[in-house]
């Protein structure tokens, strides 16, 4: 109890440093996340990509990192986030590549795209709003009828090292990678089949990490009636 306790109170206090992080700060976002990750950050983004076809919406697309590959793999991409300091780096990189824009600000809860406007979205490691209801409803909306949905929630880093160890240690206590590889709540399961997402799971291995991508696929039928919070 003691220490569920003080895991409750070590979150409280780091979300003031992610929410800088993500906003005020982000010029330093590639930086911290580089360290945390052990230099392996961008490289568990880019397990998405295998996955992604068609035209793609990506929520919370950070410093644009997966949108640049996106625009380098010739897909048509779109992107959402809430952060318009997240928003400029992004900018920045892809004008850089000379890649058309078409970013968006603001929230997921509500997409400003008609209905079956997406091939597939897509998510890494998104904040708690990707389990919002709300969301999901959103992204059933937006997707074609048995459209994907991908999303990387968590890696872990199963290096040996000393370093490694500390480093997988950390995030476990943070909560930014809890459990063990291939765990998956049953409650996150029945929030994306009670809206009528086939939802399966893949645990992708690089060198000395593993992450879990989410793959739900949309209702064939685009009228499938959402359903009540589980």
């Amino acid at each position: 109890m003691v220490y569920d306790w003080l895991m409750r109170l070590v979150l409280l206090l780091l979300r003031p440093v992610y929410y800088l992080l993500y906003h005020q700060f982000a010029w330093t976002y590639d930086f911290v996340a580089g360290i945390v990750s052990l230099g392996q950050w961008r490289n568990w983004v880019q397990v998405a990509l295998p996955y992604l076809h068609g035209r793609v919406l990506e929520l919370g697309f950070g410093p644009g990192h997966l949108q640049l590959s996106l625009h380098q793999k010739g897909l048509l991409s779109f992107g959402m986030d809430e952060s318009r300091f997240m928003a400029r780096q992004a900018s920045r990189r892809l004008q850089k590549a000379g890649a058309v824009l078409r970013l968006s600000r603001g929230l997921v809860q509500s997409l400003p795209f008609p209905a079956g406007a997406f091939d597939t979205v897509v998510a890494t490691f998104p904040a708690e709003y990707i389990f919002d209801p709300r969301t999901l409803d959103e992204i059933r909306r937006v997707l074609i009828p048995g459209g994907a949905l991908v999303i990387l929630p968590l890696a872990w880093i199963t290096g040996i090292r000393p370093l490694e160890r500390f480093i997988a240690w950390l995030m476990r206590v943070t909560g930014e990678a809890p459990g063990q590889p291939g765990f998956l709540p049953a409650p996150v399961r029945s929030l994306f089949t009670s809206r009528g997402f086939d939802l399966r799971q893949e645990i992708v291995s690089l060198p000395k990490s593993k992450v879990l991508v989410l793959l739900a696929n949309a209702p064939q039928s685009p009228g499938f009636p959402p359903s009540s919070p589980p």
